[in-house]
C-alpha cells in the first residue's frame, strides 16, 4: 500500500501524459495529412476512406479511456484514504478533506485530456467526411 501511496498520482499522470502527448501528436498528423492529401490519387472511395482515417482511430481510444484512467486513480486515491483513516483509529477531518481533494486531480487530469481529443477527433472526421463526399461528387459529375 505504500508503493501506491508514494507513486499512484506520478504513474496515473505518466499514462495521461503519455495519452495527451499521442493526441496531440497524431492530431498535427491527421490534420497535417489531410490538408495536403490529393483526394484524386485514389482509384475507390473505399481505398481513400482507409487513407483518410488511418490513426484516428487511436484518438477515439484516447478520448474513450482517458476519463477512465483519471477514475482508476481517483478509486485507488479514496482506497488509499479509506485505509488511513483505518489505520490511524480516528477521523482527521483535515487529513481526510486534503486525501480525496487530491484523489480527484486524476479525474480532472483525465478529463482534461479527453475533451479536446474529443473535439479534435470529431473535427477531423468532419473534414474527413467532406473529403469523402468531394471525391464521391467528382466521380458523379
Amino acid at each position: 500500500m505504500e508503493f501506491l501511496k508514494e507513486y499512484i498520482d506520478y504513474i496515473i499522470f505518466a499514462i495521461l501524459g503519455l495519452m495527451s502527448f499521442c493526441a496531440c501528436w497524431f492530431s498535427i498528423e491527421r490534420a497535417y495529412f489531410l490538408s495536403r492529401y490529393d483526394i484524386e490519387k485514389c482509384n475507390s472511395k473505399e481505398e481513400l476512406e482507409v487513407a483518410l482515417t488511418n490513426n484516428l482511430s487511436i484518438l477515439y481510444i484516447i478520448y474513450s479511456n482517458a476519463p477512465y484512467v483519471g477514475l482508476l486513480g481517483t478509486v485507488i486515491g479514496i482506497m488509499i484514504v479509506f485505509y488511513d483513516m483505518g489505520q490511524a483509529g480516528g477521523l482527521e477531518t483535515q487529513a481526510i478533506m486534503i486525501g480525496l481533494s487530491l484523489a480527484l486531480k486524476a479525474t480532472a487530469l483525465g478529463l482534461f485530456v479527453a475533451i479536446p481529443t474529443l473535439m479534435i477527433y470529431h473535427a477531423l472526421m468532419r473534414r474527413v467526411n467532406v473529403l469523402l463526399h468531394l471525391y464521391q461528387a467528382g466521380k458523379t459529375s
